[in-house]
Parts: structure tokens; sequence; C-alpha cells
């Protein structure tokens, strides 16, 4: 009888046993949600702590900009009353006044390259406010000789012509340079003769083995010329100097050096400062003569560049 309660005894034991257990990963479980959902929130908190600091940044760069800015514009004010007063040309001045009220009224809202570009705006600002400087310094001296040295006012009036002459050649010269300075230059050039089968091969080439000629460069990366579309022109010159053209084939003409010249095709494009790639191919309908041929590109009335190829 001991024995058989003794068995009988035994499942009740285990039962608290198995639930215990269960008990613990229930446990074990609910630990790692609650671990794992802790490292979330600690993960999430670094990013959102990080994108605040970079936005905080950013925003304290685009307020110390903008009160750069500020500063600027009412210096422009003081330089201009101070130039005119003085009987000097404000006109470079109100332009730049015109340009730092614009960006002044634009979006607050701007990503880090767009305050990269603000802030190198403001320092050709800054750069011309000391330009300004110097400036006024000369008209202050002018002005004081003149009010000063009643006797030699001819002689101080042609002091000043003569000043003024050399400020607006410096000006004129300084956009010259500038204009040259935009000038658009071509490179990488490659020049391929095309046979009727499509076959590509490098010049030189028998003429034979030439239905068309395939031309690629690259224009080159240039920071001061400006984002603008663009009418690029090339022309095939033979040895003769005669230039290829067939008008039926998008062939016709342009002013070079106020003269009217010949060109073999063209291709309008938007310049965006990208080393972008150009690729000109053209048919001449007949078999070219053999010869060293030179390439040429233009746009804007001025050469971007030239190569030579040669047709055996």
């Amino acid at each position: 009888m001991e024995e058989q309660n003794t068995n009988q005894s035994q499942p009740s034991n285990k039962l608290p046993e198995r639930k215990s257990n269960k008990n613990r990963i229930i446990v074990i479980i609910l630990s790692l949600i609650v671990i794992a959902q802790a490292i979330k929130i600690y993960l999430d908190h670094q990013e959102n702590t990080k994108q605040e600091n970079q936005l905080l940044n950013t925003e304290e760069e685009l307020a110390t900009t903008m009160q750069k800015l500020t500063d600027i514009s009412a210096e422009l004010d003081e330089k201009i009353a101070e130039i005119e007063a003085l009987g000097g040309n404000v006109e470079e001045l109100q332009k730049a006044k015109a340009e730092v009220e614009a960006e002044l009224n634009r979006t607050r809202k701007r990503d880090r390259q767009a305050i990269a570009d603000l802030r190198d705006k403001v320092e050709g600002f800054q750069e011309l406010l000391k330009l300004k400087d110097e400036e006024i310094v000369k008209l202050k001296d002018l002005n004081k000789e003149l009010l000063t040295e009643n006797t030699s006012l001819k002689t101080e009036k042609n002091v000043l012509s003569s000043t003024i002459k050399e400020i607006n050649e410096s000006k004129e010269e300084l956009e010259s340079k500038v204009a040259i300075a935009s000038q658009l230059k071509a490179e990488n050039f490659q020049i391929l003769a095309v046979n009727q089968r499509g076959k590509e091969r490098e010049m030189p080439a028998k003429s034979r083995q030439v239905d068309k000629i395939k031309v690629s460069f690259n224009i080159a990366e240039n920071n001061v010329a400006p984002i603008e579309g663009k009418d690029i022109l090339i022309r095939i010159v033979d040895q003769k100097g005669q230039v290829i053209f067939d008008v039926s084939k998008g062939s016709g003409t342009f002013m070079y050096n106020n003269k009217e010249e010949f060109y073999t095709a063209n291709q309008e494009i938007l310049f965006d400062n990208s080393k972008q790639r150009l690729t000109f191919e053209y048919t001449k309908g007949s078999e070219y003569e053999e010869g060293l041929y030179t390439l040429e590109v233009y746009t804007d009335d001025y050469k971007m560049g030239s190569s030579k190829f040669e047709i055996k």
C-alpha cells in the first residue's frame, strides 16, 4: 500500500516543476524582448541625436552666414552713400546690394552645399568691400586736394579724370579676363573611321575604309563659365584648307572674327560643368582624299580646341 501511494504522488511533483520551467522560458523571452527594445530605442536615440546635431550645425552655419550678409548689406549702404558723396561710381555696389537683398529674402531652408555656395558669395562681397575701401581712400585724397589746392584745380581735375579712366580701364580689363577665363575648352579628342559595316578603327585609316567619321571629346571643367545652353560646332578641314560641309546633312555657317565661315556639324547642349563628353558622326557621301585633316571645335564665336587626323 505504501508503495502504491508513493507512485501516485509522483505526478503531482512533476507538474509544478514543468510549470516552473515554462515560467522561466517566458521570463527569458520577455527579457530578450525588453533588451532588444532597449537596444533599438538606444540606437534610434543615437541616430536622432546625430541628425539633430547635423541639423543644428547646418542651421548655425546658415544663421552665421545670413548674419554676415545682413552686416554686408548695411556696409554696402554706407559705401554707396559715401562714394556717391565723393562723386564716385556706385553701379557695381548697387548691383551687389541687390544680390545681397535677394539672398536675404530667399527661404531660410538650405542644404549644406547651398550654404557653402552662399559662403563663397559672402567672401566675394567682402572682397568687393575691401576694394571699395581702397577706392574711397583714393577718392577722399583726390577730393581733399581739390578743396585745399584751388590754384592747381585744373591739374587735379586731370588727375581725377586719369584715375577714373584707370579704374574704368581696370574694370574693362577684369571683365575681359573673366570673359576669357569663362571660355570652354575641348579635350581628350578621339577621331575614328567607321566603315559601311559600322566597324570603327583608329586614325590613320585608308580612304576606302571611311564611310563616316566619328568624333568625340570632353568639355573641360570650368568653374568660371555659367551653366547655360551652348551651340557646339565642329569643322573638318581638308589639306587644301577647304571645310567639308553639306547643308542637306546639317552643315551651315557662323560668324568667326567678323567673317562668315562654314561648319561641318553642330550640336546644341546644356553646359553643366560635368566634363560631359560629346560625340559627332558625319557621313560625307563620297570618298575622302588622302592627306592630313584638321578637326576644329567652336562655340560663341571662339575656338574651343582642335586635333588632326590622317587618311591614307
